[in-house]
């Protein structure tokens, strides 16, 4: 399964961007809000400057206290974030957030953002590929 099948099974709600210097109480407030766990940091709503994610959040607060939901979003963010194409496999992308253990990905398309994928998001897709495959063999163990 490819990124774009992905980002379609999602459906075109947008990516939720938040500007660099955005005060991080905001930006913990719209992940509340929104019910998600990661924002991509963008002035314009285009190019990725950095991720922001409720991991980052409580790291900060835990190790510095609620000073630092004062601050900005991108004295926080994770900078230049590990982005992915349309035509990514899942499994490029899994392996991808694995190995750098994060789990929300900007998608890009000529340097611009088209969408988000976490890691819930490819292991439903992966899981989903799995069932097809095991019912397509099934079908053909039983002669259907």
């Amino acid at each position: 399964m490819l990124v774009h099948q992905i980002l379609s099974s999602k459906g075109s709600t947008g990516v939720i961007t938040i500007k660099p210097d955005t005060l991080v109480s905001e930006a913990a407030q719209l992940l509340a809000d929104r019910r998600i766990g990661g924002l991509v940091v963008s002035s314009d709503g285009e190019a990725v400057a950095g991720i922001l994610s409720e991991r980052d959040i409580v790291r900060n607060l835990a190790l510095r206290g609620a000073d630092c939901l004062t601050e900005t979003v991108d004295q926080m963010m994770t900078p230049n974030p590990t982005c992915c194409g349309r035509d990514d496999s899942a499994d490029q992308v899994l392996q991808r957030m694995t190995d750098g253990r994060f789990r929300h990905m900007p998608v890009t398309e000529n340097g611009a953002l088209v969408g988000i994928v976490t890691i819930g998001d490819v292991v439903k897709a992966r899981l989903e590929e799995l069932a097809m495959e095991r019912n397509a063999l099934e079908g053909m163990i039983m002669g259907h």
